[in-house]
């Protein structure tokens, strides 16, 4: 069996979404070089200046800032950002940009604005999750993350080889009643 290090996996610093003033609409961080939130604040006041007049509508456009690779996108009155060391492969970390956007997209029925956002945070955030696990990329595909995401906030129902054991049980009585009852 391979040994893998967390340094031979390509992975993220931080995935931003923000929106059209520079504000928060959903971020994760996965590391500790920004540790408090202050600096976290100011570095995502500072990459949404550096990237205002660029016109990454059509496709994403990749930058280099304060030492770290930059991938971003806007979509209607949302930005979306991937951040990554300068050691990190440009087309991977595009692929994530496209994977978190597109999923968003097909999970907000290409309604891709802040106001819908902001009323399914939990599917954004899930898709963040699905995406990314403490920096380590997981998943680039937007159907695969949005049907993952799609199928946990739907009816909350996991398939079963991946539930706990008291989800397991839980679905078990839930299944007995029903039988119970009809």
């Amino acid at each position: 069996m391979a040994d893998f290090s967390k340094e031979s996996c390509p992975s993220v610093k931080n995935i931003l979404l923000l929106d059209s003033e520079g504000k928060r609409v959903a971020v994760k961080y996965f590391s500790d070089d920004w540790p408090t939130n202050a600096s976290k604040l100011a570095y995502e006041k500072s990459v949404f200046t550096k990237t205002l007049k660029t016109n990454a509508r059509t496709e994403a456009e990749i930058t280099l800032f304060d030492g770290y690779i930059v991938v971003y996108k806007f979509v209607h009155d949302l930005h979306f950002f991937v951040t990554a060391g300068d050691d990190e492969n440009e087309l991977i970390l595009a692929s994530v940009l496209h994977g978190f956007s597109d999923s968003v997209g097909l999970l907000l029925r290409s309604d891709v604005e802040k106001r819908t956002a902001l009323e399914n945070l939990d599917l954004i955030l899930l898709c963040i999750d699905e995406i990314v696990d403490g920096g380590i990329i997981l998943e680039t595909d937007a159907n695969t993350i949005a049907g993952k995401v799609a199928t946990n906030a739907v009816d909350g129902s996991v398939p079963f080889s991946e539930q706990t054991i008291s989800q397991a049980l839980a679905t078990a009585r839930e299944h007995l009643a029903r039988s119970l009852l009809k």
